[in-house]
């Protein structure tokens, strides 16, 4: 039987407009190589969808572990509208890869539920060293940029539901870098030009 089509029940979906929030990005100062590229894939991408750089905050960790209680401060500060965490997990011959995946995916995906702010998962965790250089920016695209997308969307999903919550600053210093998080800005800014040596830590 043929006839009009069933006509769905309205929906909720959030724009990639970044404009109007503020961002903080975790990221792994481990496995730099990698993790550095992931950085400015996820900076390209707020700025692509709007983010002005002062609205962007970048706070560095020692190791993928540490991800989970820098994101869950930066959370709980109310200052932020998502939190992208990055970082860069490669296998080794033990199990502290196994150990070090499952607590860093339980610990992000627990502090973007008990504080309700979006947290998008941007670790890496792969079998080899060019399996990482291949997601950070060669052949199967750059998922830090990926994880900024997937921040900025669900900053508006949670907007159209709840239009009171973003802490956007109001500021307009056109001209600011995003600013880091922590002392050490100088190794921060630093090129990294090859992996870390001992790469199978976290």
């Amino acid at each position: 039987m043929h006839g009009k089509p069933e006509e769905l029940p309205s929906g909720i979906e959030g724009e990639l407009k970044a404009e109007g929030k503020r961002f903080a990005i975790v990221v792994s100062r481990f496995n730099a190589f990698i993790t550095e590229r992931l950085l400015q894939g996820a900076l390209d991408g707020l700025r692509r969808s709007g983010a002005r750089n002062q609205d962007i905050e970048i706070m560095r960790v020692p190791g993928s572990f540490e991800i989970p209680a820098a994101a869950r401060v930066l959370a709980e500060t109310g200052k932020y509208d998502a939190i992208i965490c990055l970082g860069c997990l490669l296998r080794g011959d033990t199990a502290h890869y196994d150990v070090i995946v499952n607590e860093c995916a339980r610990g992000i995906g627990q502090s973007a539920q008990e504080t309700a702010v979006p947290h998008a998962f941007g670790v890496l965790t792969c079998d080899t060293l060019e399996q990482a250089i291949d997601r950070a920016g060669l052949k199967m695209g750059n998922k830090g940029l990926e994880a900024a997308l997937v921040a900025v969307e669900m900053a508006a999903l949670k907007k159209v539901v709840s239009p009171q919550s973003s802490v956007a600053s109001r500021k307009t210093d056109v001209g600011r870098r995003p600013s880091v998080v922590g002392k050490d800005k100088t190794r921060a800014n630093a090129r990294h030009k090859g992996p870390a040596k001992n790469r199978r830590r976290s």
